[in-house]
């Protein structure tokens, strides 16, 4: 039986870093404390582009020469190749496009961009692998995600200036007949109000017309009514592939440290199971829970044999909670 192995994975971010005091100096001129939610976000640092030379489609490409060459493959080797952003270098052209030709892809592959927000590298994943399972022509595939949050930050936004970090993660799914990786995933939406945050604020036509400025428009929102269901997601994965709490190690959003807390309290995780770098690293978005699978690997919370259990949101809201035997 064929099954779906992520057999390697790279990290990349940029060298330029941006303490917490930057960000509590920064507001307490303008009248603001955020030292609270800095302490509820858990973020102490976060990497952000300085350089005028780098955006996201270059992050994008170092973590994917990065994890072909710690595979010891190259382009041609790639069947598939998805592009994960939410913040696109570029509509037109596609920005897998940019990193087909830095790697030297083949022309017989398949390449598109994904936006499922900050779901989208997790869904990325989910969906190379169920494709890669129907498609006999598709052996490998590189999935990338980076956002290049930064240029779209509004510096008035006490929440989202400090919050965000700028980096990109790329993974490397190939078949195997082992009996591992990809096992299941879970998607809910509740589009009920998808507005909370918003990029262009007024929608391409407004901002192309000079009629909307170019930072990223948010407002507070409770999501208090999501969490009962990402409870149940869980609980019905572990359950149908008869596993306990006990028995996975946890890459979910890097978003919010209060978060992760009440998600492990109410399943019952371990502190040994949890893998939060967001205080590190700062929120990167689409590639949030693979950062944490990187962490995992780097310092050996996760090791081959391993269950682990992804769960990550996006905005407006959606979220996909999924299932893998490392």
């Amino acid at each position: 039986m064929t099954h779906i192995k992520l057999t390697e994975i790279a990290l990349y971010h940029p060298a330029h870093t941006v303490e917490n005091d930057y960000f509590i100096d920064h507001f307490a001129e303008k009248g603001k404390d955020i030292q609270n939610l800095l302490l509820h976000l858990g973020r102490q640092n976060r990497y952000r582009i300085k350089d005028s030379g780098e955006t996201g489609v270059t992050m994008a490409v170092e973590s994917s020469k990065e994890v072909l060459r710690k595979a010891g493959l190259t382009g041609e080797d790639i069947d598939l190749l998805i592009y994960s952003t939410q913040v696109p270098e570029h509509s037109l052209p596609m920005n897998a496009l940019f990193v087909h030709q830095a790697i030297k892809g083949k022309n017989r592959m398949l390449a598109y961009d994904l936006n499922a927000n900050c779901a989208g590298m997790t869904m990325a994943v989910e969906q190379a692998s169920r494709t890669m399972l129907s498609n006999p022509r598709i052996k490998r595939a590189l999935i990338v995600g980076a956002d290049h949050f930064s240029p779209i930050l509004n510096p008035e936004d006490e929440v989202a200036y400090p919050f965000f970090g700028d980096l990109s993660v790329a993974v490397i799914l190939e078949k195997t007949d082992e009996t591992t990786g990809f096992i299941d995933a879970i998607h809910y939406m509740d589009s009920t109000d998808p507005t909370n945050m918003m990029f262009p604020a007024e929608g391409l036509t407004q901002l192309v017309a000079g009629n909307s400025h170019a930072y990223m428009k948010t407002r507070p929102f409770d999501d208090s009514e999501m969490y009962p269901h990402v409870y149940d997601s869980i609980r019905e994965l572990l359950d149908q592939y008869d596993l306990s709490p006990s028995d996975v190690k946890c890459c979910f959003s890097q978003s919010n440290k209060a978060n992760l807390d009440m998600i492990q309290e109410e399943i019952g995780f371990s502190n040994n199971q949890m893998i939060f770098v967001g205080d590190q690293f700062g929120y990167p978005g689409t590639s949030s829970p693979f950062l944490a699978l990187h962490e995992g690997i780097q310092t050996g919370k996760i090791k081959r044999g391993d269950h682990v259990l992804f769960w990550t949101i996006g905005t407006g809201y959606e979220f996909i909670t999924m299932l893998y035997k490392y």
